[in-house]
């Protein structure tokens, strides 16, 4: 038999003993963000892309591992200009997006969300996604997110990632202070919390 339902939070979605609305920070961002991201990754309740896709006011949530193309291609279409965050080991697809914050209003930054593989596997399995112009990150500071390994040095959560990376483009970096504050502060009580709290 199944055990009793948890009650949720309506507007997080999450069980109320994780919710996480306390630590939504209003934020105005003017390129707005689309984020795909790995199903493992939805129910995840030390992910960031949950606080992220509400605090920030143009921050679309799409979440699949293999997306249909003409889908993906509808969403890409809603830009006219789309740049991908993501590594770009020849940069030449760098200097591209470089080129297009520079010279463009109109640009959104697509955000893949999940691990260093499932992002990968996202990347490879979605080919409209390796077409596009890839933003690099400058500058980062060391990560927050301690209450998740990374699996490599330098890696940073979605939410680091994306604020990062809508500074370098918008040219606004104390825009994102008071969320990077929130994310603080939301990721110090998840590690307070036992695994089988916060894995539920």
């Amino acid at each position: 038999m199944k055990g009793p339902t948890r009650a949720q939070c309506a507007r997080c979605g999450l069980p109320q003993s994780v919710c996480l609305c306390h630590w939504i920070a209003p934020t105005d961002n003017t390129v707005p963000v689309l984020i795909l991201q790995h199903p493992s990754e939805v129910q995840e309740a030390k992910g960031s892309v949950r606080l992220l896709g509400l605090s920030l006011a143009q921050c679309q949530v799409e979440v699949g591992e293999t997306f249909e193309p003409h889908i993906l291609q509808r969403w890409l279409d809603a830009a006219p200009h789309n740049v991908l965050l993501y590594p770009d080991e020849d940069g030449v697809a760098s200097a591209q997006a470089a080129t297009i914050a520079a010279t463009c209003q109109s640009v959104r930054l697509i955000v893949l969300d999940g691990t260093w593989r499932k992002s990968r596997k996202l990347l490879h399995l979605n080919p409209l996604l390796q077409a596009l112009p890839r933003l690099a990150l400058a500058d980062l500071a060391p990560s927050r997110y301690v209450i998740r390994k990374a699996h490599k040095a330098g890696q940073l959560s979605t939410l680091e990632a994306t604020c990062a990376a809508l500074s370098q483009l918008e040219g606004n970096a104390s825009r994102y202070a008071p969320l990077l504050t929130a994310f603080d502060q939301f990721i110090a009580h998840r590690g307070t919390l036992t695994p089988s709290i916060v894995g539920r």
